[in-house]
C-alpha cells in the first residue's frame, strides 16, 4: 500500500494525480521490445514488451489524466525517490547521470526522451521526441524517426545527433547504472536530421531498448563546450516541460514550467505537466521534516514509516480537515523488506541454518507489535501480479519444467 498526506486547503487529488503523470522519472522497463502487432520493419508509435500496446496509433491522451486539468500553481514535496546519483538528503549538484556528486532530485523533468512510460502498463513506451519506431526482424536494430518540431529550450532543433551523442556519452561516461544497461547497446548512429539507429547484441536483455528510449536527450553543442563529468550546480540546457528555477543547495530546489513548451499538446503530454513550479524539500532528519509538514512548509507527504503512519498524525491541520490523510491501494508489483544474509560468510554456508533462521522468523509477532498490523507477509518473488505461483502446477507450467 502506499500512504500520503496531502494540505488539502492547497491541492486536490485531481492535480496530485496529473503530476505524478507528468513528473514521474523514467523507469527501468522489463520486457523483449516490440511494436503493436506490426510486422518486422513497420514503423509503430509505441514499443511493449509483453504484448500489445493499449494505446492506438491516433490515442488523444492516456486514460489516467484529466485531458482539462487546469494549469497553475505548485506542488512541494520531500521526494520519496531517487535514480542514479541523486539523493533523499541533499543536492550539490544538478548533473543527474554521472557518478560524482549528489545531484538534485527531479532534474529528469527539464529533459525530453525518446518515449514515455504509460503509467497503466507494465512495460509500454510510446513517441515523445520519437514520432514512431521500426524495429528489425531479429530485434537488433531499432530506427527511431524523430518529430522535425522537437525543440531544445533555447530554441535549437533537436536532431538525431544529439540523441546519437547523448546514448553514446551515457554509455561510456554516465553513472555505472547507466553504462552496465547500455552494455548491449552496440553502436547509436545518426541518419541524417531526424533518424537515429540503435543496434544492439543479439543476445541483450529483453529492457535494453526501452531503457535506452527512456534516457534524457542532452544538446551535443552544450556540451561541445561544458565537460559532462563534472558535477556543477549551472543548469543544463534542456528541452523538456520544465525547466531549473530557484534553487538553494541542500535546501530547496523548483522546477518552473516552460511556457513555450514544444510538445505539450502531443498524446503522451495532454492532461500532464499541470502545475507551474515543482519544488523539492530537503531535510537532513526524518523527524524535522515531519514536523515541517505540520508546519505547513511543503504540500505532499508519502509516508513510509508504519510507527509514525499509526502514531504521528494527530495534529490540529488533519483534525480540523486541513490536512487529508489517504491509504491507496497499490495495484504495482509488491516490493519486499527483509534481512538478508551474506552467503559467503562461513556461518550461512549450511542451507539448514538459513532454513532455520526463516522458521524462526515470528513475522506475524513482529508485524504486530513492531509494526503496527500494516505489513502483509511476501510470499512470492512476483507478490501481487500475474506472475505469482498459486496453487499447484498446471499442465503448461508443467510443460515448462520439464
Amino acid at each position: 500500500m502506499s500512504v500520503r498526506v496531502i494540505d488539502a486547503t492547497r491541492l486536490n487529488r485531481r492535480q496530485t494525480l496529473a503530476l505524478g503523470a507528468g513528473a514521474g522519472a523514467a523507469l527501468l522497463l522489463p520486457g523483449s521490445a516490440f511494436a503493436q502487432g506490426a510486422p518486422a520493419g513497420t514503423e509503430a508509435h509505441g514499443m511493449s514488451a509483453f504484448g500489445d500496446l493499449k494505446y492506438p496509433a491516433d490515442f488523444p491522451h492516456f486514460a489516467y489524466v484529466d485531458p482539462f486539468a487546469l494549469k497553475g500553481g505548485s506542488f512541494s514535496q520531500i521526494g520519496p525517490t531517487s535514480i542514479f546519483n541523486q539523493s533523499l538528503q541533499t543536492f550539490n549538484s544538478l548533473n543527474g547521470y554521472i557518478l560524482k556528486g549528489d545531484a538534485a532530485q527531479g532534474i529528469q523533468v527539464i529533459f525530453d526522451t525518446l518515449m514515455v512510460r504509460a503509467l497503466d502498463e507494465p512495460d509500454a513506451v510510446y513517441g515523445l521526441v520519437a514520432k514512431s519506431v521500426a524495429i528489425s526482424a531479429d530485434g537488433t536494430l531499432y530506427r527511431f524517426r524523430l518529430r522535425p518540431e522537437a525543440r531544445f529550450h533555447d530554441g535549437s532543433k533537436l536532431t538525431a545527433e544529439d540523441v546519437a551523442f547523448t546514448l553514446n556519452l551515457l554509455k561510456t561516461k554516465g553513472h555505472p547504472i547507466i553504462g552496465q544497461s547500455l552494455r548491449e547497446m552496440e553502436s547509436a548512429e545518426a541518419e541524417g536530421a531526424d533518424i537515429v539507429t540503435l543496434r544492439f547484441t543479439p543476445g541483450r536483455a529483453r529492457d535494453v531498448p526501452l531503457f535506452a528510449a527512456s534516457l534524457p536527450i542532452f544538446s551535443k553543442a552544450y556540451y561541445s563546450t561544458k565537460n559532462f563529468e563534472e558535477s556543477t550546480l549551472e543548469a543544463p540546457l534542456g528541452s523538456g516541460a520544465y525547466k531549473v528555477g530557484r534553487l538553494e543547495p541542500g535546501h530547496f530546489i523548483e522546477y518552473a514550467r516552460a511556457p513555450d513548451y514544444w510538445a505539450a499538446k502531443l498524446p503522451v503530454n495532454v492532461g500532464t505537466n499541470n502545475f507551474d513550479v515543482l519544488r523539492y524539500e530537503y531535510f537532513r532528519d526524518r523527524e524535522v521534516g515531519f514536523e515541517a509538514f505540520k508546519a505547513r512548509a511543503y504540500l505532499f507527504r508519502e509516508e513510509f514509516t508504519s510507527r509514525t503512519w499509526a502514531t504521528g498524525y494527530d495534529f490540529p491541520a488533519l483534525r480540523d480537515g486541513r490536512v487529508k490523510q489517504e491509504i491507496l491501494a497499490d495495484d504495482t508489483p509488491s516490493g519486499a523488506q527483509g534481512w538478508f544474509l551474506n552467503l559467503r560468510r562461513p556461518q550461512f554456508a549450511d542451507p539448514r541454518v538459513r532454513e532455520a533462521m526463516s522458521c524462526a522468523f515470528d513475522f506475524e509477532w513482529t508485524n504486530k507489535n513492531l509494526m503496527f498490523d500494516a505489513y502483509k507477509r511476501t510470499r512470492s518473488f512476483f507478490e501481487n501480479s500475474d506472475l505469482k505461483a498459486e496453487g499447484p502446477a498446471g499442465e503448461a507450467e508443467l510443460a515448462l519444467i520439464a
